[in-house]
């Protein structure tokens, strides 16, 4: 396995949120985690960042134990994250914002990627514009140019299409379709949309209430589980 937790359980405060988590994502692969909002979700990619309170269990990168490791070394070890909301700094450049993802590589090179402007030609030609006046569109590709910069053997990606009109959901689908299939980037996402999650994703994994309550090939992902733990 690139990633795996073994009864993982994180807190915030004392409150556990992931509860006895545990499941693996294979090399090459893509996982979308499902579930209603507040089901845990957020907290699963916080958790492998080690940006929650605390957390006990095993969370593993091809077999080395980082749960007690800063997030700066999880990073460094391959991780590339794409947080809910973005994080995009706003006064900065879209220059700016993609080299900071190069703080984190392993090799130490501190030039934007080529993959970077390959994947996303409308921010080769906004590199030097203030990030806070890209669209929601582009601001979603600059987070994903920015995790892309580490180098990452595996991208964490929290909502990537929350937010965003229809046609850019498609755009952004057809994006990670790309960086699995064509350059092997193992993916790792929670998605609300069924329909991308059915496009991308090669198994998936449904929590409910801090807990995995379905997990499996993408062809099991029944219209009897979608109504069971995302109909409300």
């Amino acid at each position: 396995m690139l990633l795996s937790m073994d009864r993982v359980t994180s807190y915030y405060g004392k409150t556990p949120i992931l509860k006895d988590f545990s499941f693996g994502v294979q090399q090459g692969k893509c996982v979308c985690v499902l579930g209603r909002n507040g089901v845990g979700k957020t907290t699963l990619m916080r958790t492998i960042m080690g940006l929650t309170d605390r957390s006990v269990g095993d969370i593993a990168i091809e077999g080395q134990n980082i749960n007690s490791s800063p997030t700066y070394l999880r990073a460094k070890l391959g991780i590339g994250y794409v947080p809910q909301g973005r994080g995009i700094l706003s006064e900065f450049t879209v220059r700016e914002n993609i080299l900071l993802g190069t703080f984190a590589r392993h090799d130490g090179r501190s030039e934007i990627p080529e993959i970077c402007l390959q994947m996303f030609p409308d921010l080769k030609v906004s590199l030097d514009r203030r990030a806070g006046l890209l669209s929601g569109g582009q601001k979603q590709q600059l987070a994903i140019a920015r995790a892309l910069a580490v180098d990452p053997k595996i991208l964490l990606l929290d909502e990537p299409t929350e937010g965003i009109q229809p046609n850019i959901v498609h755009e952004i689908g057809e994006t990670l379709l790309t960086l699995n299939r064509k350059f092997g980037i193992t993916l790792l996402l929670t998605e609300q949309h069924i329909r991308v999650a059915r496009r991308l994703g090669d198994t998936f994994l449904m929590v409910d209430n801090g807990r995995v309550v379905a997990n499996g090939p993408m062809a099991e992902l029944t219209d009897g589980v979608i109504h069971k733990y995302l109909t409300i």
